[in-house]
């Protein structure tokens, strides 16, 4: 029913296809494509780079591939020197901090405290 309806409104009088509609209904498409698919892919890019430049020494992180740990040290080539378990470091990429991963510990990490100091 509304690929027929959306057919005749692309009709001419004559019955020949209107190519002023077409170009409205494909810029029409190319917006809707916009506003849901790029821009909010631009906005957690820009989300993502802020917390990159936004981690601190000694914050717990989760990196990309699932590992944890605290930053000892931030080093001057961009990169991060974490610690995994007392006295084990691993040296990683600052992109390679998970942003979605780091604050879910965190809030996670932050719920056990408080229901530990009601108790």
């Amino acid at each position: 029913m509304y690929l027929t309806s959306m057919t005749f409104l692309m009709m001419g009088q004559n019955g020949s296809p209107n190519p002023t509609s077409s170009l409205i209904f494909i810029g029409g498409m190319l917006v809707v494509m916009y506003l849901f698919m790029i821009r909010p892919q631009a906005k957690k890019a820009k989300q993502q780079k802020a917390f990159n430049a936004s981690i601190q020494k000694g914050e717990r992180v989760v990196t990309i591939a699932g590992i944890h740990g605290r930053i000892s040290k931030i080093n001057e080539d961009d990169t991060l020197q974490l610690e995994v378990s007392p006295g084990s470091y691993m040296t990683i990429e600052r992109s390679a901090i998970s942003m979605e991963y780091t604050t879910a510990q965190q809030k996670k990490a932050q719920g056990t405290t408080g229901a530990e100091v009601k108790k």
